[in-house]
């Protein structure tokens, strides 16, 4: 059986990571497409060395910009591909625009769509996420689901068939990869930091970043805290301080986008986290580490 997996984010590179494995190891065929949707080589090539993941098949360098366009650009060429390789399924994870478009085109083109990660909900049709999820199941024949409750949401909109519970997949990655990550990784005596010394955050939402007054508002509440703060920077967060002339607190430490294993090994010895990312929410509880949620909801 081929299989095409549509990433294009890094929260996906994580996910895809163990269900690439898995499908190897059921020694089906895949297809790797990676639409660029990051491309920023610490947002995307890095988690392709260190994950066990391989190297994309099709690389779309599709890029940023408005959502309309990036969506319309993973579908133009997203399609070509399809077209020409015929997988029999289209795997998407999670609800980026690389998961909309996807799912968009596998059913346009009569090609059976698998979600994994389903039935998540905000219950905020604000959030573009919220959109692309809420889209990308209803034309999924799969859907995988991480808890009980993703089930029930799925039910009560009238999705029964198809759906499984399977746990979640970045649950997977963080089990397999913390031990070492915290073994292995240099990055806290790279940063002169100690176990429980620190807190970790990190601000990328577009409710966040495209509102200047929100960010420095975040700042200010970051520069506030008894301890120092490390900031790994998006690239979206990085251009907006620089466009606003926001301050930075002195407290806090802004660095460039860290690899995976050294954000689980910094988020593992941070004594608080704080975030607008629904994956380091999770992976924080599942550490054991106090999260502060960076939204309104």
């Amino acid at each position: 059986m081929k299989v095409a997996t549509i990433v294009g984010a890094r929260p996906q590179f994580v996910k895809a990571a163990p269900f690439s494995a898995a499908l190897a190891a059921a020694g089906h065929e895949e297809l790797l497409i990676h639409t660029g949707q990051h491309y920023d080589a610490g947002m995307s090539d890095v988690f392709f060395k260190e994950l066990p993941i391989k190297a994309p098949s099709v690389n779309l360098e599709v890029g940023s910009g408005a959502a309309g366009w990036q969506v319309a650009e993973v579908l133009r060429r997203t399609e070509e591909v399809l077209v020409a390789t015929k997988p029999d399924w289209v795997v998407v994870y999670g609800d980026t625009n690389s998961t909309l478009a996807g799912a968009l085109v596998a059913a346009k083109l009569h090609v059976p769509v698998a979600h994994v990660e389903a039935g998540l909900r905000s219950f905020n049709r604000r959030m573009p996420e919220e959109i692309n999820r809420v889209v990308a199941d209803h034309l999924a024949s799969l859907h995988f689901c991480p808890t009980d409750t993703a089930l029930r949401n799925l039910a009560d909109e009238g999705i029964t068939r198809g759906v499984h519970r399977v746990g979640d997949v970045m649950y997977d990655s963080v089990r397999y990869h913390v031990a070492g990550a915290t073994r292995n990784s240099g990055a806290l005596k790279s940063m002169g930091l100690s176990r429980g010394s620190y807190y970790l955050a990190t601000v990328h939402r577009a409710e966040n970043t495209d509102a200047p007054d929100r960010l420095g508002g975040i700042l200010a509440a970051l520069g506030s805290a008894r301890f120092p703060v490390i900031l790994p920077i998006h690239p979206r967060t990085r251009k907006v301080i620089a466009q606003s002339a926001a301050k930075v607190p002195a407290n806090v430490r802004m660095v460039e986008p860290l690899t995976y294993l050294d954000m689980l090994a910094l988020m593992e010895g941070a004594r608080m986290v704080l975030t607008d990312s629904g994956g380091v929410q999770k992976e924080a509880y599942w550490l054991g580490k106090p999260c502060v949620t960076l939204r309104e909801e």
